[in-house]
């Protein structure tokens, strides 16, 4: 993969020196937003198992950096576990507060389906939490996701109910091929 920059943030791979400003970028969803549906924000340590199974399983994980200072991340993750649904991702991207509107997000997003691409992926779904999150379905929208649905208040947090929305993308040849085969098929 390439390294990229938007509005002056280079977009790489993370690494396990990324990890702390990561969970701090998360924590800070988890505590404060809806994005994310967790209600207690995971350790360090935590943050270092869930980074090491989806690099363990050849998922992309990102982060933009500015200064030194990352100030975002993203990677793919399975979608669901069933070995029928082994070519289609699901993204996360979260940023810091501070770095939102200002191009950080699409320039993760375009690196990840870059990334996912590259490694053969064909589906690409955002959950996104909360229907009012309109940074996040703004920044779909412009990356070529469709909207599929709504799920009606299935999370509550923060004293309300929350929806999630159902984006979803082609990657690469999409579904006009068959997949092509992997070293675990």
């Amino acid at each position: 993969m390439t390294h990229g920059s938007s509005a002056s943030a280079q977009i790489r791979p993370a690494e396990d020196g990324d990890l702390e400003a990561i969970t701090a970028i998360y924590g800070y969803h988890v505590r404060c937003g809806t994005a994310s549906f967790e209600t207690e924000p995971p350790t360090v340590e935590e943050m270092r198992r869930r980074r090491a199974t989806l690099l363990d399983r050849g998922y992309p994980y990102l982060v933009a950096e500015r200064d030194g200072v990352v100030i975002g991340y993203a990677y793919a993750s399975n979608y669901h576990s069933r070995a029928a649904y082994r070519d289609t991702v699901e993204n996360s991207i979260y940023l810091d507060p501070d770095a939102i509107g200002q191009g950080v997000g699409s320039g993760l997003m375009a690196n990840l389906i870059a990334a996912c691409e590259a490694c053969g992926f064909r589906q690409m779904v955002a959950i996104i939490g909360d229907s009012a999150n309109i940074h996040s379905v703004k920044l779909h929208e412009r990356h070529g996701f469709s909207l599929i649905g709504t799920l009606r208040s299935v999370g509550y947090k923060h004293g309300r109910w929350l929806d999630t929305i159902i984006f979803q993308r082609k990657l690469g040849f999409g579904d006009s091929e068959p997949p092509r085969l992997r070293m675990s098929d």
